[in-house]
Formats: C-alpha cells, sequence, structure tokens
C-alpha cells in the first residue's frame, strides 16, 4: 500500500481532531480540515481562494463545486503523494460522489474510512461541558479536565465562557444536521467495503491503538 488515503467520519464531539493529530504524527500525513484549507486558499489569495472567500464574506455555506475543487487542489500537491487524512470533507454522498470523480482522474483511490462512533448523550456530555479561556483559548471541562478555580483558568488567570457552538441546544441542533446531511455516508462507504468503525467512548488511548492497528493490517492486506 503506496499510499494511505484517509477519512475521518464521526459526530462533533467524537474526538476525530485528537485522532488526527496522532495519525498525522504516526504516519506523516498532512491534515486537511475543509475549515482550515479553505481560510488557507482564501489566504493564498488564489483564483479558488478568492471565489470560496466571496461565500465567506457573506456568510453563507461554500457551494460543493468549490469545497471540492479546494480539496483536490490540496491532495494533488506534492505534500499529499503518500497519502492524505480528510476531516470533515465530504459531507454529504453528493461530496463523496465528486471526490471519487477526482481521486480517479488523479489515478488515486480511497484506502479507508475511519467512523469514530459516540452517542449522542455522550456528545452532548462532551461538548456542554467544555469551557475556554477568553485570553489563549485554553480548553477545560467542567467533569473531565475542570479548572483548579472554577470559571477561572489555570494558566493566565482569564475567565473561562462556554462557546455558543457548545451549548446544549446548539450540539443537540449540530448532531441533528450530522444525521441528516453526513451519516448517511457511513451506509455508502460500508456498501464498498472502505468503512472501519471504532468506539469512540473508548479512552483516547484505546481508539489510537485500534485505529492503528486496522492501518497495519490493511497494510498487510494489500501486500499479499
Amino acid at each position: 500500500m503506496a499510499q494511505l488515503n484517509l477519512i475521518l467520519l464521526g459526530p462533533p464531539g467524537a474526538g476525530k481532531g485528537t485522532q488526527a493529530e496522532r495519525l498525522v504524527d504516526d504516519f506523516d500525513l498532512p491534515y486537511y480540515a475543509t475549515g482550515d484549507i479553505l481560510r488557507a486558499a482564501v489566504k493564498e489569495e488564489s483564483e479558488l481562494g478568492r471565489k470560496a472567500g466571496e461565500y465567506m464574506e457573506r456568510g453563507d455555506l461554500v457551494p460543493d463545486e468549490v469545497v471540492v475543487e479546494v480539496v483536490v487542489d490540496r491532495i494533488d500537491r506534492t505534500e499529499a503523494e503518500d497519502g492524505f487524512l480528510l476531516d470533515g470533507f465530504p459531507r454529504n454522498p453528493e461530496q463523496a460522489r465528486a471526490l471519487d470523480d477526482e481521486l480517479s482522474r488523479l489515478g488515486r483511490e480511497l484506502t479507508a474510512v475511519l467512523l469514530i462512533e459516540v452517542d449522542d448523550d455522550e456528545v452532548v456530555r462532551r461538548l456542554a461541558g467544555r469551557r475556554v479561556c477568553v485570553k489563549n483559548g485554553h480548553l477545560y471541562h467542567v467533569e473531565l479536565d475542570p479548572p483548579k478555580r472554577e470559571g477561572v483558568c489555570d494558566q493566565d488567570g482569564s475567565k473561562l465562557v462556554q462557546r455558543d457552538d457548545d451549548r446544549s441546544d446548539t450540539v443537540k441542533h449540530r448532531l441533528e444536521v450530522y444525521r441528516d446531511q453526513t451519516s448517511p455516508l457511513a451506509q455508502v462507504y460500508e456498501e464498498r467495503g472502505l468503512l472501519r468503525r471504532f468506539d469512540g467512548s473508548r479512552s483516547t488511548s484505546e481508539v489510537h491503538d485500534h485505529i492503528r492497528a486496522t492501518l497495519a493490517t490493511l497494510r498487510l492486506e494489500s501486500e499479499l
């Protein structure tokens, strides 16, 4: 298996970002989170960036075709010649089909789709309990990682607040959007034999070990 072309799937709060950091270290893969690469494209002031920026400035969703162009522009660069890790893309079956078409055009294919599963109650508990300091963005959790003094950052003494998108009602809405738009991708990729499931309720290290073992097995099978 010359390349590791991977997609991370899972609801908000599943721990995709944490696992992505570890996979990047493990396999030296470029990590492409949709929001990050859209902002990077805007900053580069490329034609694609200007196109995406027009929508973002108005607060509109960037159309699927533009998002696909931005993503493909990244995975077609030298930095991604040995593989990539996508997070937040594709978001729906239409984007998945477009990605397949573009990968085929580039003579590439997906290695696996890694789905981290966490039930809704646990997602709400994780996200609604998060607090962030207003000065430097240090993260805490009221249950899992509380500060020494309630409401005060241990590191810089600034006030801890709950972000709007971490409020319980907002988290529940985000989960509804995920179920409606993104969760159907699990069936799409399962039917193609690409989906691998991981229990996101387990510890970060256990999930990481399971993902590493799965990718090692895939590599061995490709060499047989």
